[in-house]
This record gives structure tokens, C-alpha cells and sequence, in this order.
């Protein structure tokens, strides 16, 4: 019997699970090998679990995704997120800093209607997640090597250094340095493929914190090319803004801010 695969959305833009669609050739070969028994993307056939993997793709907005992603999790062997919005909450993650009411008068007609939660927050604060796998979206080479260990039993095992180490291989010139412009990426890990920076811009953050953030020495280099208070705050509270360490300094910039206004 071949393994049953699921991918679930929650709140996301889809652009995590076209990745796997974005495969082509590996995924012909993937379809062979495993049976895709739930993935509306790509197929209007969907089965019941249970399923040996399941990716999920989105960030946990409603109480109706509270109560599915439990599901999932009790049907599921192995729970991989894909993604900014499933591993750290996404750019919708912003609601966390904000008044959420106040949005839904202001956008909805009939506020009333609208059933949501005060946050945006990952996979991981609701239920056991086995592995996370980074990117905005994610790598498909990545994704597919994630497939390839957990059919083997095996620990899936990706990059988590930053993005300058990725830059160096590609003989990439320094934005931060060469050009003084803001980058983020000494505290990003890689998985782009040093993309911006390799066109003379700044690093986003779309993969998280590297697993060697240090966060102090990029706050001071911030600081240097004047990125202080509330700039740094923005620029921290983005993609990924809502994961540790990134959501620590960043509420540790915003408080001194307030404390010195």
C-alpha cells in the first residue's frame, strides 16, 4: 500500500502548496511512489484519514481552524507546515499587534457576521508540529528532499545558517556593506538561494530566523545605517514577524521607543 499524503490550507495564499505543483517532474515520479488521498489544489478527490504525512499550509485564524488543525494532527503520522503563515503566523500576523474589532468595523458592513480569532498564530501553538519548513514561498527542492526522508523514516535535515553564508557562495557583493542597504539577511536562513541580494536588494526575511540569530548584533547594525525605533520595528515585523527571536526584539525596540517618547 503506498503512502497517503494530505495537504490541508488554512490561512494562506495557496502559494506554498503550488509549490508542489511548481515540481513537475519530481512530482510525476512522487505521484508513483505515494498516493496524494487529500489535496484540493491539485485533485477534487479527497479521502479520509488516516495519512502518513500531511503538510499544512497557513496560519491559525478562526475558531473553526483551531478546531480542524486538531483533527488533522489525530489523523496524521507525520504534520510538516509549509511555510511563513503555517511556522511563524505570516504577514497576517500583524492583527497581533493591533486591535482586531476595530479592524472589522471598519472593513466589514456587517461586522456581526465575522467569526475570527484576536491572532494569527503557526501550527505549532495549537498542535505537536514533526517539522517546519521555511519560505515565502517554500523551496520545492527543499519540499521534495522533506518528502524523500520522511517516506525513508528518517529526520528531514535543511540549512538553517543564514543567508550571507549563501551570498558568499554565490560571489554575491555585499548590499550591506557595497551599498549600505537595509538586509536582513545575516539573521534569515538561506533556502532562496540569496535571491534579492544577488539583484542588489536587501534581504526580506522570507525564510525566518537563521538558527544562529544573533539579534543583539544585528539590532547595533541596524543602528548603524540609522534604522532605529519604530523603522526597526517595521522592518522586523513583516513576513515573519511573529516568530521568536524576531517578535522579542522587535517588542523590545517598540517598548524602549514608547518608554523615550
Amino acid at each position: 500500500m503506498k503512502p497517503r499524503i494530505a495537504v490541508f490550507k488554512f490561512a494562506s495564499c495557496d502559494g506554498c502548496q503550488l509549490q508542489f505543483l511548481n515540481a513537475e517532474d519530481e512530482l510525476l515520479t512522487l505521484a508513483s511512489l505515494v498516493e496524494f488521498a487529500y489535496f484540493t489544489e491539485a485533485r477534487s478527490r479527497a479521502l479520509d484519514g488516516p495519512y502518513d504525512i500531511a503538510f499544512v499550509e497557513g496560519s491559525i485564524t478562526t475558531p473553526d481552524d483551531a478546531r480542524r488543525i486538531i483533527e488533522v494532527r489525530e489523523r496524521t503520522r507525520y504534520l510538516v507546515t509549509i511555510g511563513a503563515c503555517a511556522t511563524a503566523g505570516g504577514i497576517q500576523a500583524l492583527r497581533n499587534w493591533s486591535e482586531v474589532e476595530q479592524y472589522k468595523r471598519v472593513v466589514y458592513p456587517s461586522p456581526e457576521f465575522i467569526s475570527t480569532l484576536s491572532t494569527s498564530t503557526p501550527i505549532s501553538e495549537h498542535v505537536k508540529v514533526d517539522f517546519e519548513l521555511w519560505g515565502c514561498p517554500i523551496d520545492k527542492h527543499q519540499l521534495i528532499d522533506v518528502v524523500r526522508s520522511l517516506l525513508s523514516r528518517a529526520k528531514p535535515a535543511l540549512p538553517g545558517h543564514s543567508v550571507c553564508m549563501e551570498c558568499k557562495r554565490r560571489g554575491n557583493v555585499c548590499v550591506v556593506v557595497a551599498r549600505g542597504e537595509p538586509c536582513l539577511g545575516p539573521v534569515t536562513r538561506t533556502g532562496c538561494g540569496a535571491l534579492c541580494p544577488a539583484y542588489d536588494r536587501g534581504c526580506y526575511g522570507c525564510f525566518g530566523p537563521a538558527d544562529d540569530a544573533n539579534m543583539e548584533a544585528f539590532t547595533r547594525l541596524m543602528a548603524s545605517q540609522g534604522i532605529t525605533g519604530m523603522d526597526a520595528v517595521r522592518r522586523l515585523r513583516s513576513i515573519n514577524g511573529y516568530v521568536r527571536p524576531w517578535r522579542e526584539t522587535a517588542d523590545a525596540i517598540a517598548k524602549n521607543q514608547n518608554q523615550n517618547d
